[in-house]
């Protein structure tokens, strides 16, 4: 107990005051939000890519199988458009929504700037060639850069409206009419500034921004792909959990950038027929990792689904349906898991077994790696099908992970249910003992 009271007291005192500072980061908040408006287009393209890519071996003699592929041959083209307009240009949305999210934080004009931000991402990762703007980096190699125009946008006109840098119309002019006036010096220093450092760029390098910026970053892209990395980021999210605070939306925030980038490149190596390069993918995250949702809860809802304690049993088939579906925090408050020195141990550590043991799998090539983005409500046992295409063996791994979740959760909680149902039998004898006194008769 005083290793487990020296750990909440760092989680307490130093892990969860700054993990409260971030997630409460207007940028971060930005960032996150911003993510999720791009997202129902990412799903939607991965949801196509599948209809371009049947899940069928090339010489199948299955007769749906052999129509579908012979279908997807046929019109690839025409089935790759919706793809290539929603996933395929993600950067576009992320670059919009993060300066709309932002703009709207600081109680300004969204739309102009997240108009602004769009011109400056384009300015620097599709320059135009031959008439026609390149899309080379509206995918996922753009992200960061999409990020960091978005962030300077917002900041200049931010920036320049403090400081009374702008062009006032009269009174009498519609509001309409005067944001456009007032867009106009931002805008030109935006052409001033980032268009002559893309030149630069180009003309010293004979590289986009865009690719300068990935390269910044690939360090991080290439860590996220530990284990190490990987655990630590669960291990992170798990304590702030425990410590009352949102730790999924602290962490997959800033995961979302890394995300995003890796699926875009398994995706494109996906349609090139090329190895799948990365393994940290949403799909991994929340389909291998947190079964049930954030300490792979669903198998705690099972167990207490069939408990001996009335609580419990309510509580763990009112959670076991939300738990399927990904969301858990009826069990983790109601329970509850916060903070209850009972459940610590399984709470963190199933998730970093389950990673574990997913990753060992991955990297020996029993399951694939994520191809497609999909929505993080989506029960594990389809949506990890799903997110590598359509693949049988990631069924069977989260059938194997859920089985040793119960196992793991089952010890600890006996210890718990023990201790419920002796908190119940003690209330329903004082309840007894009040209604023996009272004259009305006692409970059965």
């Amino acid at each position: 107990m005083k290793l487990y009271d020296n750990l909440m007291n760092v989680v307490e005192n130093i892990i969860a005051p700054i993990a409260a500072k971030v997630g409460s980061q207007i940028h971060v908040r930005a960032m996150r939000d911003g993510f999720i408006t791009a997202m129902p287009f990412i799903i939607v393209g991965s949801f196509i890519l599948i209809f371009a890519f049947p899940p069928f071996a090339e010489d199948t003699t299955n007769a749906f199988g052999r129509a579908w592929l012979d279908f997807a041959a046929e019109n690839f083209e025409a089935i790759m458009m919706p793809y290539n307009m929603s996933m395929g240009i993600m950067t576009v949305f992320v670059s919009l929504g993060v300066a709309y999210s932002l703009a709207r934080a600081y109680m300004m004009d969204g739309i102009t700037c997240a108009c602004l931000s769009l011109m400056s991402f384009l300015l620097v990762c599709a320059p135009a060639s031959n008439g026609a703007l390149p899309a080379n980096h509206m995918g996922g190699t753009g992200i960061f850069t999409a990020v960091l125009c978005a962030f300077f946008s917002v900041e200049l006109v931010r920036f320049l409206q403090k400081n009374n840098i702008t062009i006032k119309m009269p009174e009498q002019v519609p509001s309409a009419i005067a944001r456009c006036f007032e867009m106009l010096i931002p805008v030109l220093i935006v052409f001033v500034t980032i268009y002559p450092l893309s030149l630069f760029v180009q003309a010293q390098f004979d590289m986009l921004i865009p690719d300068v910026v990935m390269q910044m970053f690939r360090p991080l892209i290439t860590a996220s792909n530990t284990l190490p990395a990987i655990i630590g980021a669960i291990l992170v999210s798990q304590l702030l959990w425990f410590a009352g605070i949102h730790g999924a939306a602290i962490v997959v925030g800033l995961l979302s950038p890394v995300f995003l980038t890796n699926i875009s490149a398994n995706t494109a190596a996906f349609v090139a027929g090329e190895p799948i390069p990365n393994l940290l993918t949403q799909p991994f995250w929340d389909f291998y990792i947190i079964i049930g949702g954030s300490g792979a809860t669903l198998a705690l809802a099972i167990l207490m689904a069939f408990s001996r304690s009335v609580h419990l049993r309510g509580l763990g088939r009112m959670s076991a349906v939300p738990g399927f579906f990904q969301i858990n925090e009826p069990i983790i408050f109601g329970a509850p898991i916060v903070m209850n020195p009972m459940l610590f141990v399984p709470f963190v550590f199933a998730p970093i077994v389950n990673a574990i043991i997913a990753f060992t799998a991955v990297k020996m090539g029993f399951v694939g790696m994520g191809v497609a983005t999909t929505p993080w409500t989506t029960p594990a046992i389809i949506g990890a099908s799903w997110g590598t295409g359509w693949t049988l063996a990631p069924v069977f791994l989260v059938v194997g992970l859920l089985i040793l979740d119960l196992f793991i959760y089952l010890p600890f909680f006996k210890m718990f249910e023990k201790q419920i149902l002796e908190d119940e039998r003690k209330s329903a004898a004082a309840k007894d003992k009040q209604a023996v006194a009272e004259g009305t008769p006692a409970t059965a």
